[in-house]
């Protein structure tokens, strides 16, 4: 099920909230989030609903053993073994295929390689519980006693098949206590809205152009419109990832859960290491906590935990050779940052880094796409303006005209223009309240806007459902 779909937005939802807010327990609300998160799961892929059900209940299980034996052998025993369950199911069902296809290409065998079956949201709940036994093990939480909530924990339907990775710390005593109110309910509707526009009214169209471009490959792309094809690609991966975790946001948030933030404007940074504190917050804050200091390096922990970090953010994407290129790619720039230090930095001119970081950035985005490591080659002979379809094509002046307001409107929302009008008006009260208003009816606009493309729209799934 995906939430740019009508079903999902104007029948599953209202039902669940209705059932959700007529419920008098805690009890009962959880019971009924864990019976519609169990329900939106199984509509996607209704093979793993077993699967995750007894995931949750080995890692409560190991979570309650290290509780019980803290501070002894046993507990490291048992996370030990969490981990290597949890990491096993990932590295068996997302990379053996992966492993395979280089075995046979490097030492020229003929192995099989079975075309396995991915559970859904695989990278994100494995993760989610990962930190859970780390987290329990390292005498940050305690261990949840309650297995039904534990299932809430790992299913919860806002946030299982793309994210964000949402950690038992932060919705931990919410799954026993929380309130929602008015400015819950708004907030949460108006988060909804706009995530719902963001994929719906930008994403989606971007990626039409995208396709137009590089759907045949990136041979035959001028120079000029490789450079156009990536950035407008680039906003893509924004708008729709971004979009996804408004809209997860707000769901929780209307059901009384408070997840952090994924992202926070990242195309406003200046620095790379800026750039990945605003992109998929909750991943890079997962790699900077749980493996950036693995004691495994001896003297080089320091650059040898960097490239650890990024060679995993770029595996973790995707069993193709282009995102470890693509994670690494992104590590180097962070290593040269560091080596130059924050003073040297500071130093820049702020446009020199604005421009030096939006390049990196797009072409980094680049390598994201082409998972054929042949076509990755023609987009870097393009983007050098080496491209055999030479510097401009004969399409590009009507693609850029056709798409100006597109492309504009896009660009002008990668900016925190709303954020900037409620810091201003902050000190007036009045005119809070009258642009509160004024914007709740520009977001009941933007869904019923949204909601009109949907009804004879292609499906466009989440491109994160993919990780």
């Amino acid at each position: 099920m995906n939430f740019s779909d009508l079903f999902f937005l104007y029948l599953f939802l209202p039902l669940c909230l209705i059932v959700y807010f007529i419920s008098p327990k805690i009890k009962y609300k959880n019971t009924v989030l864990v019976v519609f998160s169990l329900i939106f799961y199984a509509w996607g892929d209704v093979k793993a609903l077993l699967l995750i059900a007894a995931y949750a209940l080995l890692n409560f299980s190991l979570g309650r053993l290290i509780q019980k034996n803290i501070g002894t052998k046993k507990a490291k025993l048992f996370v030990t073994l969490g981990l290597f369950a949890d990491l096993g199911m990932l590295l068996v069902f997302k990379y053996t295929g992966f492993l395979l296809q280089n075995i046979n290409g490097i030492f020229r065998t003929s192995i099989n390689v079975p075309k396995f079956w991915v559970p859904l949201g695989l990278s994100f709940f494995t993760f989610r519980t990962i930190s859970y036994l780390l987290d329990v093990y390292w005498e940050k939480i305690e261990a949840e006693k309650y297995f039904p909530d534990f299932l809430l924990f790992t299913s919860l339907f806002p946030c299982t098949v793309a994210g964000p990775i949402v950690r038992y710390s932060t919705i931990g005593a919410e799954l026993k206590e929380r309130t929602v109110n008015v400015d819950d309910m708004y907030v949460g509707f108006t988060r909804l809205c706009v995530g719902l526009a963001k994929k719906v009214l930008i994403a989606d169209n971007l990626i039409t152009i995208v396709s137009a471009y590089w759907g045949g490959g990136a041979m035959n792309v001028s120079s000029v419109d490789t450079w156009y094809a990536v950035i407008v690609y680039s906003m893509y991966v924004y708008f729709d990832f971004s979009g996804y975790s408004d809209m997860a946001i707000g769901i929780a948030r209307i059901l009384g859960f408070h997840f952090e933030e994924n992202f926070n404007y990242p195309f406003m940074c200046t620095s790379i290491a800026e750039f990945w504190q605003r992109w998929h917050i909750s991943l890079g804050s997962f790699f900077r906590d749980y493996l950036l200091y693995v004691p495994i390096f001896g003297k080089m922990r320091r650059y040898g935990g960097l490239f650890l970090v990024w060679f995993c953010t770029g595996l973790w994407h995707g069993a193709s050779w282009n995102y470890i290129i693509w994670g690494l790619y992104f590590g180097l720039f962070i290593l040269i940052e560091t080596l130059l230090g924050k003073k040297r930095l500071k130093k820049i001119p702020k446009a020199v880094k604005h421009i030096y970081t939006k390049l990196v950035i797009i072409i980094g985005f680049g390598i994201f796409y082409f998972t054929d490591i042949k076509q990755l080659g023609y987009f870097f002979r393009g983007i050098l303006f080496f491209s055999k379809a030479g510097f401009v094509g004969d399409t590009f002046p009507t693609y850029f005209v056709n798409n100006i307001f597109l492309f504009l409107i896009a660009l002008v929302c990668c900016f925190p223009i709303v954020p900037f009008i409620q810091k201003k008006l902050e000190s007036h009260k009045a005119a809070q309240t009258a642009v509160g208003v004024a914007w709740g009816a520009c977001c009941i606009a933007m869904l019923i806007i949204s909601s009109i493309f949907l009804v004879n729209a292609t499906e466009h799934p989440f491109l994160y459902t993919n990780f």
